[in-house]
């Protein structure tokens, strides 16, 4: 018995190692989903003074209207988000945002983190196929730039 005869009695199928094309290597990937949080910007004064925060989201899932899109939220708008995720959905597990900050609130660092944490967040949650397909609050919440949780 030949040795490749053999191989294909196990199931096991002759793997195609050609070199890819310029297209298969570089082209648009059949689904991609880029989220990035950026830009926080200090607003208002005193009291009422508070950091939103630029979400840019490039896709071609079809669960998102938009191709392209740039918002800003601040983390209150974050928190009614989750809030409305974990009422919505019960199968998923929705990750925790990021700890609310007392002290220093506005120091570089601090804005820094939090950044970070929101754009995993962000990045977990508009991946997940359940809350693409099944939410309706992800779309409008990364792509409408007038949302307003008092609407919902």
């Amino acid at each position: 018995m030949s040795a490749s005869r053999g191989m294909a009695s196990y199931g096991i199928a002759k793997v195609d190692f050609r070199e890819q094309t310029a297209e298969e290597r570089y082209g648009i990937p059949e689904n991609f989903l880029e989220i990035e949080v950026r830009n926080p910007m200090l607003q208002g004064e005193g009291r009422s003074k508070y950091v939103d925060y630029e979400i840019v989201c490039r896709t071609n899932i079809p669960a998102f209207k938009l191709k392209h899109s740039v918002v800003r939220r601040r983390y209150s708008d974050f928190e009614w988000f989750r809030d409305a995720l974990e009422r919505e959905s019960t199968r998923v597990n929705i990750p925790q945002l990021p700890g609310k900050v007392y002290t220093n609130r506005f120091s570089d660092e601090v804005i820094e983190q939090r950044r970070a944490g929101l754009e995993r967040f962000l990045q977990i949650v508009a991946g997940h196929p359940l809350l693409q397909t099944g939410s309706k609050v992800l779309g409008i919440f990364i792509q409408d730039p007038n949302f307003s949780k008092d609407m919902y």
